[in-house]
């Protein structure tokens, strides 16, 4: 799976929109609309409502939605932030449809191409832990030791503590705080899947990679209008932020036709 990722190569998301439209189908019939049961008698089933007794609408459990629509950024390619539902989706708007971009995702892949630029220069800044977290692994610990060197130019700082526990005294900076135990055992799945026989590069790149996982914004955050608008921004300014780290889309783009197509008013 992974050599046949390698040899798609990097691709937009916008042929995930086509096969999307083609799962939607539009009602054979047209739609009868009623009343579950009727009102109880002497009561209307229906009153005018004042505008005081609206009030403001209450931001959903799961969405987030923004200002006015700013059409400087909309004429950009990947356009201007809207709302987030789910609490990872970004809906942002274009001059000619809309994008979703799956947040978590797109932002595992900057960071996953900045600690590439950073490996590729003088290497990734680490950031000293006050205290040195200390990690049981067993026996894998003598496998990441072996590598502490290619570790360390990631940021990632390890010695030996004792017989199968390593203690971590540096982190890559760009992650910020960072789950130590968690790290470390992905950085050895990877080491798992690729086995001895796959060249130090591809080693190396597919150990930042799994870095980069922690360094990203987590499904279930709230993320501010600013926020949204800066990542839509950096992917725009990224190569290959189109694609996650996996292989998957980061962003899907529907035409504002595509949208039309599927309320049959095209």
């Amino acid at each position: 799976l992974r050599h046949a990722l390698a040899d798609a190569g990097h691709r937009a998301s916008t042929t995930v929109a086509g096969d999307t439209l083609g799962s939607f189908r539009a009602p054979e019939g047209p739609r009868v609309y009623q009343m579950d049961r009727p009102a109880p008698r002497g009561v209307s089933a229906y009153r005018p409502v004042a505008q005081s007794e609206l009030g403001g609408f209450s931001e959903a459990a799961s969405g987030r939605v923004e200002p006015a629509p700013d059409p400087e950024a909309e004429a950009l390619p990947l356009g201007a932030a809207r709302a987030q539902v789910h609490e990872n989706y970004v809906i942002a708007q274009t001059a000619d449809g809309i994008v979703i971009v799956d947040a978590h995702a797109a932002h595992e892949r900057l960071v996953y191409e900045k600690l590439k630029r950073q490996m590729a220069e003088n290497g990734v800044a680490g950031q000293a832990l006050l205290v040195p977290e200390i990690v049981e692994l067993g026996g894998d610990a003598a496998r990441l030791l072996e590598i502490a060197d290619d570790l360390a130019r990631m940021g990632l700082v390890i010695e030996a503590f004792g017989p199968g526990v390593v203690a971590v005294r540096e982190t890559p900076a760009i992650l910020g705080p960072v789950g130590v135990e968690a790290m470390l055992k992905d950085i050895l799945d990877e080491l798992d899947d690729l086995g001895q026989s796959s060249a130090l590069k591809a080693r190396l790149d597919a150990i930042l990679s799994r870095i980069a996982c922690h360094g990203s914004v987590r499904t279930g955050r709230r993320m501010r209008g600013e926020e949204m608008n800066a990542l839509l921004r950096e992917m725009e300014a990224t190569p290959h932020s189109g694609q996650c780290n996996h292989g998957r889309p980061t962003y899907v783009e529907l035409k504002l036709s595509d949208i039309e197509r599927l309320f049959g008013r095209s």
